[in-house]
C-alpha cells in the first residue's frame, strides 16, 4: 500500500515538469517560509507584535528540537532505506538524492512541530503555517525523496510534541520565557531606534 500510493504520488511529477519544479522547490526550500514566519511572529513591533505570535514562537523551537530528537531516535533503530534505493526502477528523483534513514521525515517532523505550536497560539498564522507543512510533506513524497508513511510519521511525532508543550505544566514556563525574550527584544530594539534617530538629527 506505501509503495503503490508512493508511486502514484511521485508518477504526478513524471508527467508534469511544471509540477515537478513546483514541488521540488516546495520539498527543498519550503522551511524558509517558515523561518520567515517566526521572524515575523517574534520580531514584529507595533501594530504587528503579537504576545501569542511570540509564545508560538517559542514553542515551536523546542517543539521542533523535540520532535527531531525522537525522530533520529527511531532512525537509529530502522535504518529504512530511501525509495530511491529500494526501488530504484519504480522511483523518479527529482531533488538530490540522501543515504539518511528514510522513516520518518525530517522535514516534515520540523515542519508540523512548528506548524501546531503557532496553531494552538495564534489561529491566523497557525492555519498558514500548517497548509505549508502539508504542502512541504507530500513535496517530499512527489519528488521521490519520502514514502507516505515517513511523512505521516514525521506529521504525527511533531504534533505530538507540540502537544506535549501544550500541556499547562509545560505551557507555563515557555510562556514566561517568551515573554522575557521578547522583553529583551523590545528593550534592545527600542534602544537601538533612539541611537539611530540620533545619529541621524546630529548627521
Amino acid at each position: 500500500m506505501d509503495l503503490t500510493l508512493f508511486k502514484a504520488l511521485n508518477g504526478i511529477a513524471h508527467a508534469s515538469d511544471r509540477f515537478e519544479d513546483l514541488t521540488s522547490f516546495l520539498a527543498q526550500d519550503a522551511q524558509f517560509f517558515f523561518v520567515a514566519l517566526l521572524a515575523v511572529l517574534f520580531f514584529g513591533r507595533g501594530k504587528w507584535a503579537t504576545r501569542n505570535g511570540r509564545h508560538g514562537v517559542v514553542a515551536a523551537g523546542f517543539a521542533s528540537g523535540l520532535g527531531l530528537l525522537v525522530a533520529h531516535a527511531i532512525a537509529g533503530i530502522w535504518d529504512r532505506p530511501r525509495p530511491s534505493l529500494a526501488h530504484p526502477a519504480a522511483a523518479h528523483l527529482y531533488i538530490g538524492s540522501s543515504h539518511d534513514p528514510s522513516f520518518p521525515s525530517d522535514h516534515a517532523t520540523a515542519a508540523f512541530a512548528i506548524a501546531v505550536s503557532i496553531l494552538l497560539r495564534n489561529r491566523r498564522a497557525g492555519w498558514l503555517a500548517l497548509g505549508m507543512a502539508i504542502l512541504l510533506s507530500l513535496s517530499r513524497v512527489v519528488v521521490g525523496t519520502h514514502y507516505p508513511s515517513d511523512v505521516f510519521a514525521g506529521a504525527a511525532i511533531g504534533t505530538t510534541a507540540a502537544l506535549v508543550l501544550w500541556l499547562p505544566s509545560v505551557r507555563r514556563p515557555l510562556g514566561m520565557l517568551a515573554d522575557r525574550l521578547a522583553g529583551a527584544y523590545e528593550d534592545l530594539a527600542t534602544v537601538t531606534a533612539r541611537r539611530v534617530r540620533r545619529l541621524a538629527a546630529s548627521g
